[in-house]
């Protein structure tokens, strides 16, 4: 399989890094994408924009390298996501090139409007890349995806769509090495037995140690003969 997870700024993607080690373990290809640096962080108020973006493409390839995937960074501005077609366009040639089968993001109501932005691009770039007239507006060539994408989001009381747990016992200890780097770097008062602990939570749900849990949006539903 190939996964991709696609969030607004670093660190986003900590509650789904158990489940990406644990893809990229078995051999399936695994993609970190962000959409901006996350520029606006409190931590970078001295820094230029040049220092935040090289702190930020570490950061990248630390998470990336301890999850055993690819990493990519767009820079479509931290507070500044638009959710606009061009933004959702980047991300669909994105997935031309990658191929993913399925792919983890926010959900679509999250206080954050980056985040909710996100969320809308990587939905709607699902069908951008379907079509190849779009794909390759201004003299590019792509192939498109046409492939059914499952979509994975973060979990969401306002949502019923379904949710799925994946176990991720033994994946913890490297997940939580990953929240640390980020808690070192920010300060964060959350603890790393905080971290474990709610990842504790999820896995009793379901009847495992530790678990991460996504509401499964599908894309294309497969065929019918009646709807009920």
């Amino acid at each position: 399989m190939r996964i991709m997870a696609v969030f607004a700024h670093p660190d986003d993607e900590l509650g789904c890094v158990g489940t990406l080690t644990k893809h990229a373990q078995r051999g399936d290809e695994v993609m970190l994408v962000w959409t901006t640096h996350g520029e606006l962080a409190s931590q970078f108020v001295d820094h230029s924009d040049q220092e935040v973006r090289l702190i930020r493409q570490e950061h990248g390839a630390q998470i990336a390298n301890k999850v055993g995937g690819q990493y990519h960074f767009f820079d479509m501005g931290d507070s500044r996501m638009k959710g606009s077609r061009d933004e959702a366009l980047a991300l669909a040639r994105l997935y031309a090139t990658f191929k993913p089968d399925a792919l983890i993001t926010w959900s679509d109501d999250h206080p954050h409007p980056d985040h909710r932005m996100c969320a809308k691009i990587v939905f709607d770039a699902i069908t951008l890349a379907r079509i190849p007239k779009i794909l390759n507006e201004d003299g590019h060539s792509f192939e498109a995806h046409r492939k059914d994408i499952k979509l994975y989001q973060y979990v969401t009381s306002t949502s019923n769509r379904p949710v799925v747990h994946v176990n991720i016992t033994d994946q913890i200890e490297v997940a939580t090495e990953m929240f640390k780097l980020y808690q070192d770097f920010y300060k964060w008062q959350y603890t790393p037995e905080q971290f474990k602990q709610s990842r504790e939570h999820n896995g009793r749900e379901v009847g495992f140690k530790f678990a991460e849990k996504f509401q499964l949006r599908q894309t294309y539903y497969p065929g019918l003969e009646y709807l009920l």
